[in-house]
């Protein structure tokens, strides 16, 4: 079930759970998401949209739910959304996906390190099998070990199918390790299943550089007019904000040139049942603009660390399972979809505020939808 062309209201949508139709649920309910229940914390949701993207699962209108207590910000997504739909569109792919457990191993010397990392990379069949046997739907990828002294890092990645995957990644991993220290031939002085190089809930180089959940790429050009009606800005005004707000970001050692990703992809992820504390990485990314050959505005995106998915976690859960379900992004095979749409969101709301700061409508956007008169 998903809102698509020609349907954008909830008319047609039974949505018990979000219109508080239905018995709070018990902990039992709740076994396995929530530890100490003691009642639930209500966050609005809102419908940002349409939005028209073309992707290779996503292809097609939708209307996209926001949870957030932040006022203007679903309004300002609505308007990045309405310029990328106006514009025809925007294009958009999954580039790459893996996640990724980092354990530790102290051995001896310098020389035995060197002996471990030479027999793990001589055993990448073992480890295959090892998570084949371990989890219906992980595979592993690759490893990279990282040599210092004598200890060594090794940073397995895994094909999670279509959950976010960070418990199923150390579950393998762990049954991996397990084998590692049992077969390896050296004396392991010191284990740890992670030493803090996954780039789990971080913001870091390795991931931004690589992937850590998926990586994708969107594109969409706006044409003049669209920029000027619905932006209310020039193609040339959004680029010359665009290159002050990349200068910005070196001076200050950010991550990436991105405004505000992180607000779009924390509504959007308490309202779809995603790890909240994943925006910290899936946050990172590129925007960049330029005005093309025929004086419209053509935009790309680039978020290395959606790390997203349509099983497992809290999508199971009675609203979150909803807004799934309204983006069509709920069950097996639908994690590509959602992280496409999640790339769309980005650049909507990227769109959005970097025209309100070009143009000088920021702060009255935040005084008149952001704040309550009494």
């Amino acid at each position: 079930m998903s809102l698509l062309k020609g349907d954008t209201s909830l008319h047609n949508l039974d949505l018990p759970e979000l219109e508080g139709r239905t018995a709070l649920p018990t902990g039992e309910d709740l076994r396995g998401n929530i530890e100490n229940y003691i009642g639930m914390a209500r966050v609005p949701v809102g419908l940002a949209g349409p939005l028209l993207i073309s992707g290779e699962e996503a292809c097609g209108e939708v209307m996209v739910p926001l949870a957030t207590t932040e006022g203007a910000l679903v309004a300002s997504y609505s308007r990045g959304m309405k310029a990328i739909t106006s514009a025809g569109g925007a294009v958009v792919r999954v580039l790459e996906t893996g996640v990724q457990r980092a354990p530790y191993f102290k051995l001896e010397d310098l020389p035995a390190a060197g002996r471990f990392v030479a027999w793990v990379l001589a055993h990448l069949e073992d480890f295959a099998d090892i998570t084949s046997k371990t989890s219906r739907y992980a595979r592993f990828k690759k490893v990279k070990p990282i040599l210092e002294g004598n200890s060594v890092t090794l940073v397995f990645e895994f094909f999670t199918g279509d959950a976010a995957g960070q418990n199923m990644v150390t579950i393998c991993t762990d049954q991996i390790c397990r084998h590692v220290i049992d077969a390896c031939g050296e004396v392991i002085q010191e284990f740890y299943i992670e030493s803090n190089a996954s780039g789990d809930k971080k913001a870091n180089h390795q991931s931004f550089q690589s992937v850590r959940g998926r990586k994708v790429s969107i594109e969409v050009t706006l044409p003049r007019s669209v920029v000027g009606k619905v932006l209310k800005s020039t193609p040339e005004n959004m680029e010359r904000f665009g290159r002050a707000a990349a200068y910005g970001s070196l001076k200050t050692g950010t991550l990436g040139v991105q405004a505000h990703c992180a607000n779009g992809l924390a509504a959007l992820f308490i309202a779809c049942g995603q790890d909240a504390a994943c925006v910290a990485e899936a946050a990172v990314g590129i925007v960049r603009m330029e005005v093309d050959t025929n004086g419209d505005l053509y935009v790309a995106g680039t978020f290395p660390n959606l790390i997203v998915g349509s099983v497992g976690g809290g999508t199971r859960l009675g609203t979150q399972r909803e807004c799934l379900e309204i983006i069509g992004c709920y069950g097996a095979g639908k994690a590509n979809r959602l992280a496409e749409i999640t790339a769309g969101v980005c650049l909507a709301g990227e769109l959005s505020i970097l025209a309100a700061l070009a143009e000088g409508h920021f702060v009255q956007a935040h005084a008149s939808l952001g704040r309550r008169k009494d």
